[in-house]
């Protein structure tokens, strides 16, 4: 096996840094979980801190959670080491100082409960700990860090997942939690100190082999971990620094970079995106410069030899988002000499994480009311408005059920998504689903509506799938979350040719043959779709709910 085929597989500095991340992530939730269980009693939440105790004190437990601890402090120290600018958002720059003072709060934790386990060979019961927590000097101390390590979580997690369409649809109901978890915790810790005061006997007596020489340990051990922590990050500074400054007096000097507005002179080795910040350049970076999105990406245009190779966190995300030659990652590229860039995404006025969001393969279905032009000129407005209500409902229940979601209802038609987060083929196939859906509860409907009114009613949609940009699209306050590009324009123009052929449903043929549905639709038609250079295969159902199957909600 090649070695260049062995690093392929081993995971990137990317997933180890969040592989690490989340475990320690989860540790803290267990224990913001475990003291929130005080509410219930004391002896509720002991027996729960046995259980969790067991799992991180056996030895798997003790290397999953050592070896994430050293691993995040590891790469943390790397990442301030490649940074050529401590210039930063600040949020950032909050995440960052909250998790260089974490060793410092997590020295005295750290000693009275893993060392008191290694030392007396067992964890501390909840009632000591609580009494000692008691204290004026440990409740500052100890509600430091549980602030600053619950919330270096939180913000590490939303920063990489703020650009998912799940993470903000549920980020009301996280922020929630985020919050409420560490109140439940404190409130716990003082329900079990009022518990304990008022019986004497729920504290148990001090381990007899708790000497004087052994606080003395303890307490000498707390001192030379945090000292230790902060001579360590002091001298990586300040190597840094003597790096920084060794390499520009042997590097030949400084390099341009000229943006389309004005040239700027940066230290060899600085990335195009901290070349952007350290000039007060706007450049949009939503994930905080970690390969982890493509909004930083520039265009480049300048001497090949100057412009390394990209990397393998910077490959996938260019891959993945189907970049064309010459676009690279303004967060990874570190130019050798003077090249012109120029940001492809410009930060808005509000650039809100979702404004540009990211590419995705969706499955777009588009549904349009036939004749409402006539039953507007003949119906009374609140009538319309009544019909327009009953029709969005039936609709929208239909790709709600089906697994999609209709975002856009803009006058007697609405747009659907599906794929949010499902892969294509079962996009699609929810999609078809959905436009069975539609046909049966219109149909059902339509009889009523032809007693009401005096006419019939009649529908017809278009279906594409395909790759679009998500996120959300208006102006200021007013915005909406959609899709943009190719695919939703084409089912847009397959929905009109429905019209023409007088089918309740024309779908591409790419679309049915990711369904699983094209044999069954007969010969495709080859028809030239506005806005699109080269002609499309398409299939016309006349009746889409003779595709119904079983249902398709992911």
């Amino acid at each position: 096996m090649s070695l260049a085929l062995i690093r392929s597989r081993l995971p990137s500095l990317r997933q180890v840094r969040w592989g690490s991340g989340l475990v320690l992530w989860g540790y803290v939730a267990l224990h913001l979980g475990n003291h929130a269980t005080g509410l219930v009693s004391l002896q509720v939440a002991d027996a729960l801190l046995e259980v969790i105790s067991s799992g991180w004190h056996s030895v798997p437990g003790t290397v999953l959670l050592y070896g994430a601890l050293l691993t995040h402090l590891a790469l943390a120290g790397v990442a301030l080491w490649q940074r050529r600018s401590l210039r930063m958002p600040w949020v950032e720059g909050v995440r960052l100082a909250l998790g260089l003072c974490l060793p410092l709060l997590l020295a005295g934790h750290f000693v009275a409960t893993r060392w008191a386990f290694e030392s007396m060979g067992a964890s501390p019961p909840y009632g000591r700990m609580v009494n000692g927590l008691a204290r004026p000097e440990n409740l500052v101390l100890q509600s430091l860090l549980l602030i600053t390590a619950w919330w270096h979580g939180c913000l590490g997690l939303h920063m990489a997942m703020r650009g998912r369409p799940v993470w903000r649809r549920w980020q009301p109901a996280l922020l929630t939690g985020a919050v409420l978890l560490p109140v439940l915790a404190a409130l716990g810790l003082l329900s079990m100190a009022r518990e304990i005061a008022w019986e004497v006997s729920a504290l148990p007596p001090p381990p007899s082999g708790r000497t004087a020489q052994a606080v003395a340990a303890s307490a000498w051990l707390e001192d030379a971990l945090r000292w230790g922590w902060v001579a360590a990050v002091g001298a990586l500074l300040a190597l840094r620094w003597a790096w920084r400054t060794l390499r520009r007096c042997r590097g030949g000097g400084p390099i341009t970079l000229h943006y389309p507005d004005r040239a700027v002179q940066v230290p060899r080795g600085f990335t195009v995106l901290e070349a952007s910040r350290s000039h007060g350049i706007a450049h949009l970076a939503l994930c905080g410069g970690r390969a982890r999105c493509s909004t930083c990406r520039v265009r480049v245009d300048g001497p090949s030899a100057h412009v390394p190779e990209p990397g393998r966190d910077e490959r996938t995300t260019l891959a993945r988002v189907q970049a064309p030659p010459g676009v690279r990652l303004a967060c990874q590229l570190r130019p050798t000499g003077d090249v012109q860039v120029t940001p492809l995404f410009q930060p808005g006025q509000a650039p809100l994480p979702g404004r540009l969001g990211q590419e995705r393969p969706v499955a777009i279905l588009f549904v349009d009311l036939r004749r409402w032009s006539g039953m507007a000129e003949r119906q009374w407005p609140f009538d319309l408005a009544w019909m327009l209500d009953q029709y969005f409902a039936r609709v929208g229940a239909a790709v709600q059920d089906s697994g999609g979601m209709a975002n856009q209802f803009i006058g007697d038609s609405v747009m659907a998504i599906f794929g949010l987060e499902t892969d294509l083929p079962t996009a699609c196939r929810q999609a078809v689903q959905a436009a069975a859906l539609i046909e049966q509860r219109m149909d059902a409907w339509s009889e009523t509506f032809r007693t009401q009114f005096g006419q019939s009613l009649d529908f017809g949609m278009g279906l594409h799938a395909g790759r679009v940009a998500l996120g959300q699209v208006g102006y200021e306050d007013t915005t909406t979350f959609s899709a943009v590009g190719e695919v939703v324009n084409t089912a847009s123009r397959l929905q009109d040719h429905s019209k023409v052929v007088g089918a309740r449903l024309v779908l591409s043929l790419e679309s049915a043959r990711l369904a699983g549905v094209a044999d069954a639709l007969g010969m495709p038609e080859e028809v030239q779709v506005r806005g699109r250079s080269q002609p499309l295969q398409v299939l016309h159902v006349k009746r889409p709910s003779q595709l119904l199957g079983p249902p398709l909600i992911v």
